[in-house]
């Protein structure tokens, strides 16, 4: 599979990375939302989940909930 080329495919590939990073944690949105919060970004589950299904987040969000998923590392492909 190669790299996307338009801004959407970019986008549905964000989406993807971080829902992937989320169930290999096991973290629902409202636990993430729990997580966001403590980090000092306050988020609902509903909120959260809105922006994921649209995959319309900033790249300080995506680090953000990376972050509180306890993401260390991320493949962006798997060759």
């Amino acid at each position: 599979m190669g790299w996307p080329v338009r801004d959407d495919e970019w986008a549905e590939k964000a989406k993807n990375l971080l829902k992937a990073e989320l169930k290999r944690r096991n973290i629902g949105y409202r636990e993430l939302a729990e997580k966001l919060t403590a980090m000092g970004t306050p988020e609902t589950d509903r909120n959260i989940a809105n922006k994921i299904s649209r995959g319309g987040f900033t790249a300080g969000f995506f680090l953000q909930a990376l972050e509180a998923a306890g993401c260390r590392s991320l493949a962006l492909r798997s060759d």
